[in-house]
């Protein structure tokens, strides 16, 4: 009998990390997939002649944030030194129930999409191997080193710790999307704007993409994956109580990115008088955005209004940064940083435990360790190789110039 006792709850631990561990690895197999959907987004966004070198960045810069992670960036991020990590579980909670491995898998999908903010940012215009120096640099070391504030429970430069100020972020509104927005902001200061985007009197120019169809699966493809970016973030499903935590996440997940649509749908007709479409897939990631900080704590009805309050506030601020003459053809700035912001500042609305201050000081030390890292990285490379193609190579699309091929070869004017 007392073996029986015993032996059924090493039994249900066994069930309870087989459990976790699987759930873990789905989700993050479903964030990893939010690579196709900033890939297609980004290629429907831009012109034809800049797609194959839009699709290669994407998929080169999860490659590199994979290795730079496992090479480097874990070990910065969870146990505070600068050499190979070794995923042994060291920055893993103590009651953790779930494979180290996993966590490293679910964490290093993370670093690759703060990554992929950067490159639609710095789209059409960018060196292809600037951009993948830089890229080396953020996913190893300047993003490890504020997730270590946060999530991996380290002082920032020995003065506090984000966590004990009372900071909360629950799946990386600052942590992952403001920070990748820093670091293109960075990039896009010292990039500068396209050919053509400004008149000669600061007019601003639109500039279409090439395939619309394609972006607006890139933005489901997303909306997708951030099922298992806010869900997996939970960090468990096999009891009762996490299983309801995981139901909530999703459902408010979803609900703010319907808020955000119908908010940006509104919004653009009343200034526009159209149904812009890039502004309502804009709204629906702003939206998700908007509730990552915070999917745990809302009701479905106040997670709507956040992700409204996202779509509305990506729209102007597209409209704002054309107006600084701040080029960013996706409008990833927008979504991941202006709204990223307010999806920190929304915590303490729903979450008793989040203060403002502690939000507003986690968003400042994030920002500004990524924006100014960035520049310093961003800065040493246009001076020793350049960020910048020629402006012959800019008219004649950089998929030539720098990947010798093109997407649509039948319909653009370089198959002449």
């Amino acid at each position: 009998m007392n073996m029986e006792l015993i032996d059924v709850p090493a039994e249900f631990f066994q069930l309870q990390y087989s459990l976790d561990t699987f759930y873990f690895l789905v989700c993050g197999a479903l964030v990893m997939w939010m690579a196709a959907g900033f890939s297609m987004l980004e290629a429907g966004l831009v012109r034809a002649k800049n797609t194959t070198e839009i699709l290669t960045k994407n998929i080169l810069l999860y490659a590199i944030a994979c290795t730079m992670y496992m090479v480097v960036g874990y070990s910065v991020m969870y146990d505070g030194g600068i050499f190979l990590a070794g995923i042994t579980g060291d920055g893993l909670a103590d009651d953790a129930t779930y494979a180290p491995s996993a966590d490293f898998f679910f964490q290093v999908v993370f670093v690759a999409t703060a990554m992929s903010i950067v490159s639609g940012a710095v789209a059409e215009r960018m060196k292809l191997f600037a951009f993948a120096i830089f890229a080396v640099v953020m996913t190893g070391f300047i993003y490890p080193m504020e997730g270590s504030w946060t999530w991996g429970e380290q002082s920032v430069f020995g003065m506090y710790n984000l966590g004990d100020i009372g900071f909360l972020d629950f799946a990386g509104s600052g942590i992952v999307h403001m920070a990748g927005a820093a670091a293109a902001l960075a990039g896009v200061i010292l990039l500068g704007a396209r050919k053509g985007k400004y008149g000669p009197n600061g007019e601003v120019r639109a500039i279409p993409g090439a395939n619309l169809p394609l972006a607006t699966l890139g933005t489901f493809v997303l909306w997708l994956g951030w099922f298992g970016f806010n869900g997996g973030s939970v960090l468990a499903t096999a009891t009762i109580d996490d299983a309801n935590s995981v139901a909530v996440v999703f459902m408010n997940t979803n609900a703010a990115a319907a808020g955000g649509v119908i908010a940006a749908l509104i919004t653009a007709k009343l200034m526009f008088g159209k149904a812009d479409l890039t502004m309502i897939l804009n709204g629906a990631l702003a939206g998700l955005v908007a509730i990552t900080a915070g999917p745990d704590t809302p009701t479905p009805l106040i997670a709507t209004l956040i992700g409204a309050v996202g779509g509305v506030l990506v729209v102007f601020a597209i409209l704002g940064l054309d107006k600084l003459k701040i080029d960013d053809p996706v409008g990833a700035i927008s979504v991941h940083g202006v709204v990223g912001i307010w999806g920190l500042l929304a915590v303490p609305l729903t979450n008793e435990d989040a203060t403002f201050f502690a939000q507003i000081v986690g968003a400042l030390t994030i920002f500004v360790w990524v924006f100014v890292a960035s520049l310093i990285v961003w800065g040493i490379i246009k001076a020793t190789m350049g960020l910048r193609v020629s402006e012959e190579d800019e008219y004649q699309g950089v998929d030539i110039a720098e990947c010798g091929m093109e997407a649509y070869p039948e319909f653009t004017a370089g198959s002449n």
